[in-house]
């Protein structure tokens, strides 16, 4: 399953964007059933390019989502996952090291039922069906903007709550 969000931004007056409504994305508003109600729903962002894990990172914490790790290669990625236990992963696809996000994004899942969104400029159909093993729960093309992230991640969250 793919969940696609819409792009578009409320704009306030003169027709500037105005910031996302902030609150704490909890287990009542759409957490992973794995989490206590009340906790906020836990993302590890698995990006190797410095200023965009910290956009990602910020524009998560903005909306009351709990950024649990912040890695830059498949393995920290894959040790991440099992000792912090996020509710899913925020993952490129092209890392650094040697294997990328596809094949963390595999193991992950397979090792601890934790899955992902993709969020990558690198998504072709043979690049999708490889990750179909990971059973994303979407994907993001590459450039985004934050509010396409943060809307993806609220549906991500809705989706794991409903497992």
């Amino acid at each position: 399953m793919f969940l696609h969000p819409s792009t578009s931004q409320e704009t306030g007056l003169a027709g500037a964007p105005q910031p996302l409504a902030s609150h704490r994305f909890t287990a009542e508003t759409g957490q992973g059933a794995d989490r206590r109600p009340g906790e906020p729903v836990r993302i590890l962002v698995v990006e190797d390019d410095f200023l965009i894990s910290m956009s990602v990172e910020d524009a998560l914490i903005h909306e009351g989502f709990e950024v649990v790790g912040v890695t830059r290669t498949a393995e920290e990625a894959i040790d991440q996952a099992g000792t912090i236990r996020p509710n899913f992963a925020i993952m490129d696809i092209r890392l650094a090291g040697v294997r990328d996000g596809v094949d963390a994004a595999i193991e992950i899942y397979r090792r601890y039922g934790i899955r992902c969104i993709f969020a990558t400029a690198h998504a072709d159909a043979e690049i999708q069906a490889r990750a179909l093993a990971a059973s994303p729960l979407g994907w993001l093309q590459k450039p985004y903007s934050m509010h396409a992230l943060v809307e993806l991640a609220r549906q991500a969250a809705r989706s794991v709550q409903d497992q």
